[in-house]
């Protein structure tokens, strides 16, 4: 079976953060870790070199296939500042037209700037998905 390539590590996630060239995105970023670490109650941990994670959770899927993920995280990529929601974004279509400008996939939500978007939504949005997470409810 094969293993996941990201995984956590040892590196520091505001040394990973302070490397973030646009200050608006490395603003951003540190609010956002700043956020997850208070709803999840976990420190922040790099997954990969480019991944900033909250807790753990198991998983295991139909196949058979296992393993280890974070309860949630995000990353300050080039275009976007992209966040794992890990329980899935379908549930959550309500809170998604609250929000503010947003692109967004299964698990996968895209802000460009978060001064855009409402905060205590995306508080909520993250909250209700941990918690998920942590009930074993992930649906995709």
């Amino acid at each position: 079976m094969a293993e996941n390539k990201t995984t956590p590590t040892s590196a520091s996630p505001g040394d990973f953060l302070d490397t973030v060239e646009d200050p608006q995105k490395r603003a951003d970023a540190y609010a956002v870790m700043n956020l997850m670490a208070e709803v999840t109650g976990e420190p922040p941990c790099m997954w990969g070199d480019s991944i900033v994670g909250f807790g753990t959770y198991r998983y295991r899927y139909a196949s058979g296939r296992e393993g280890e993920w974070m309860v949630t995280g995000f990353s300050p990529r080039k275009q976007n500042l992209t966040l794992y929601v890990m329980s899935g974004l379908k549930r959550e279509e309500e809170l998604l037209q609250q929000l503010g400008p947003h692109k967004h996939g299964k698990s996968c939500l895209y802000l460009k700037r978060l001064a855009d978007v409402d905060r205590e939504v995306l508080r909520e949005l993250i909250a209700r998905s941990v918690a998920a997470v942590r009930r074993n409810e992930i649906r995709y």
